[in-house]
C-alpha cells in the first residue's frame, strides 16, 4: 500500500478502487471517522480515485497529530 506523502503542509495520499461505487463507499466511510473525530479532509474524487489531502486548518493549514491519526484510521479502513 503507498504511503501518505508529505508535501505542501498537507499529508497526501490517492487511493484507485475497482469502480465508482467502491471508491464513494470509502468516502462514505471516510466521512464517518471524520466527523467522529471532528477533523475533516479535503478530497477529490473522480470515478475510482479518490485524492485526500489532510492539515489542520486551525493550527495554521499545517500537518499536526490530527492528521496522522486520521491518516492512520482511513488506511485501517482498507486492511
Amino acid at each position: 500500500m503507498m504511503e501518505w506523502k508529505e508535501e505542501n503542509n498537507c499529508l497526501q495520499k490517492t487511493f484507485v478502487f475497482k469502480d465508482f461505487v467502491e471508491a464513494f463507499g470509502f468516502m462514505a466511510r471516510v466521512a464517518l471517522i471524520a466527523e467522529k473525530m471532528n477533523h475533516h479532509p479535503n478530497w477529490y474524487n473522480v470515478y475510482n480515485r479518490v485524492e485526500i489531502r489532510l492539515s489542520t486548518h486551525d493550527a495554521g493549514n499545517i500537518i499536526t497529530d490530527k492528521d496522522r491519526e486520521l491518516a492512520k484510521a482511513i488506511d485501517a479502513l482498507l486492511m
